[in-house]
């Protein structure tokens, strides 16, 4: 069992941009110590730059794609006698286009970073944070989880549909012995995803009640998981968007969605 006398930090994935620099900045504003980790070195060591004003941080570059990355990820953390009471799984990209577009390997890749790397991690970091009998999963899912699947991005929606149900039935299994585990659904937010998956020009056109600010995402993601939450669909045209999905004719939702794909999926 950790030393109670011990630090406790939060390890986000995906920090160095966007919802996950974003939820890092959140955690620091609340005297949470940090350790940020994401491929980009150069932007964590900025981050961390910023945040160590407010809380201890650490850096660790790490590329999730490589299925070695989880375990030398935890065995790092361990090292420096990190205890992880906080886990954020951020980290996460779309791959446009049809599926036969993309070669087997950027498929591979998608999926170890989706799914692969946040079962590992949680499996990894999970067992210390019940033997405390505390501890915290912020699982950063999407509206796209929650909604028909359309052309294009063709995993995108299904990895984060496992990843809302993988966080209700852990949070189920959890919640007894002090770790409560939340899926933040976010819709359209402004952060540098859309530039990533090269969809900006397509999605700049949709309308503005449909976006969020990637801190206010953050908050509201931290605010989910502390407070005990299990899912939280962030923003109320999005909550009207899934309860739609959820309660109108399927066939009719599928129509809907399916008319207006273009506009946020690449499908060629």
């Amino acid at each position: 069992m950790p030393d109670a006398a011990l630090p406790a930090f939060a390890l986000v994935t995906g920090a160095s941009s966007g919802i996950g620099a974003d939820i890092a900045r959140e955690y620091a504003r609340r005297g949470k110590p940090l350790v940020l980790t994401a491929r980009r070195l150069d932007r964590l060591e900025a981050l961390a730059a910023e945040l160590r004003a407010l809380v201890p941080c650490e850096v660790i570059a790490a590329d999730l794609s490589d299925p070695a990355a989880p375990a030398e990820l935890f065995a790092e953390t361990q090292a420096r006698g990190l205890f992880i009471d906080t886990l954020v799984n951020n980290a996460g990209y779309g791959v446009p286009g049809r599926y036969l577009s993309s070669d087997w390997s950027v498929h591979r890749d998608f999926l170890q970073v989706m799914v692969m790397a946040v079962a590992e991690l949680t499996r990894l970091y999970l067992p210390a944070m019940e033997a405390a009998g505390r501890g915290r999963i912020l699982n950063i899912a999407s509206l796209a989880g929650l909604v028909p699947a359309s052309a294009g991005h063709t995993m995108y929606g299904a990895t984060k549909a496992w990843l809302i149900r993988f966080s209700e039935c852990l949070a189920l299994e959890s919640a007894p012995r002090g770790v409560q585990v939340a899926a933040l659904c976010p819709g359209f937010t402004y952060s540098e995803f859309h530039d990533a998956n090269g969809m900006r020009g397509q999605v700049s056109s949709l309308p503005g009640f449909l976006w969020m600010d990637s801190r206010k995402v953050a908050r509201l993601g931290v605010d989910a998981v502390e407070s005990g939450r299990t899912r939280l669909v962030t923003g109320a045209a999005n909550r009207v968007v899934a309860w739609s999905c959820r309660y109108l004719p399927g066939a009719l939702v599928r129509l809907l969605v399916g008319s207006r794909s273009r506009d946020f999926r690449d499908a060629d």
